[in-house]
């Protein structure tokens, strides 16, 4: 079916070597990836320190370019300019984040996370916050889902800040964020949203959510590369983040070069550290650009339709299905276990069809507005063709997690 977003399959040069269908793990990269590069490179050779400080033809400084970057992100999430900006990575966000919240009310000491989050969340989790703080971790009944009744009654007056995934990356489930939100609200916590999986694939509107912090990156659905992670901290609440994270690019006067004091910026780059990796600034900046112009909607209205067909020829092959049914629980990407899954994923990267494993769910397939309906039935028919000449058998004693 040509739903008018195919037109788009040039501008990703992946799609005429395989069938690529990972875009929860690495969105394809656009071609306009090489001519932001020698942008970037023409800028360093011709102007070298003083691009700093010296904008070339219409493109911000590189001083300015960790905010400029957000602000193009920022519709994406429904955030408003200058509230959004970007970091190298989720482990480096959520740590200066962590680092920033006070916990000093012993009374309030509990953070909720769970079991199906990415498991670099916890880990900054785990490392920045204080002893006294508890970490209650809820667990899913059935590996796919979270349950609301459970996650919302654990949300109480004790609870400091809840730290969930907003789309979780095993299964696809979309938690229910507008609730999530209101409990914590009314009991006066807070909610940082992990947003990998989420922002490019379907709507996301953080204000209408009245969430405090998003995070979410643009290695994925915005195909923007790896070393982009954007942070959405809520405005008003800048002023009360005083982290322990930090670097010059944080500072109100950052060339006073003053080691005996440090007085932070007022505005989102009070959240900053240290020097960016201005190369992946720029190859970012594509990939945001086309997920812009072809518009979310209609994204997530193809995401829908070719997700149903995945789940409709995995249950005509009668494989088993490890994400929501239900479309408005439902991102991007079905995971299917059929029997030998592991095995069949390596011999499905043999053949070209770029998907992934994970352990403990199944192989995630994942199509974007550049996959053709055509690319789905292929990838099911690899699955049934493979575990019937047995070729699945060869990758047995080759067991590896790596994609």
């Amino acid at each position: 079916m040509d739903d008018g977003l195919l037109r788009w399959r040039g501008e990703f040069p992946i799609l005429a070597t395989c069938t690529y269908l990972i875009s929860n793990s690495l969105g394809a990269m656009p071609r306009a990836v090489y001519d932001r590069l020698r942008a970037y490179a023409d800028t360093w050779a011709t102007l070298g320190v003083r691009a700093w400080g010296t904008p070339l033809a219409d493109a911000p400084t590189w001083w300015e370019l960790k905010g400029a970057v957000g602000d193009k992100i920022a519709p994406l999430l429904g955030a408003p300019a200058g509230s959004v900006l970007l970091h190298e990575n989720a482990s480096i966000a959520n740590s200066i984040l962590f680092s920033a919240l006070d916990c000093g009310d012993r009374r309030r000491n509990k953070v909720i996370i769970s079991d199906q989050d990415f498991p670099s969340d916890v880990y900054a989790l785990r490392a920045m916050l204080p002893r006294h703080m508890e970490i209650v971790m809820l667990r899913s009944r059935d590996g796919i889902t979270l349950d609301t009744d459970e996650l919302l009654e654990a949300i109480d007056a004790r609870t400091r800040l809840v730290s969930l995934s907003h789309v979780l990356f095993r299964s696809a489930y979309i938690l229910p964020a507008q609730e999530i939100v209101a409990k914590a609200q009314q009991v006066g916590a807070q909610v940082l949203l992990n947003g990998y999986h989420s922002v490019g694939v379907m709507p996301v509107d953080v204000q209408a959510m009245q969430v405090d912090f998003y995070v979410g990156g643009t290695l994925k659905w915005l195909c923007g590369g790896p070393g982009g992670v954007f942070m959405y901290v809520r405005p008003d609440l800048l002023p009360t983040l005083r982290p322990k994270i930090t670097g010059w690019f944080a500072q109100q006067q950052p060339f006073a070069f003053d080691v005996e004091s440090a007085a932070l910026r007022e505005d989102r780059y009070r959240l900053a550290n240290g020097t960016p990796a201005i190369a992946a600034l720029y190859a970012i900046q594509p990939g945001v650009e086309i997920i812009s112009a072809v518009g979310v909607e209609a994204i997530r209205a193809k995401s829908l339709r070719q997700t149903g067909l995945i789940l409709a020829l995995a249950d005509k092959a009668g494989y088993e299905v490890r994400s929501p049914r239900a479309a408005q629980e439902r991102g991007g990407t079905v995971t299917v276990r059929p029997p030998q899954a592991y095995e069949v994923s390596r011999e499905l990267l043999a053949r070209g069809f770029v998907i992934d494993y994970r352990e403990g769910a199944g192989i995630r397939i994942a199509p974007h507005f550049y996959n053709h309906d055509g690319e789905i039935e292929q990838v099911m028919a690899a699955v049934e063709a493979i575990l019937a000449d047995g070729s699945w058998q060869k990758h047995a004693q080759t067991r590896s997690f790596v994609t």
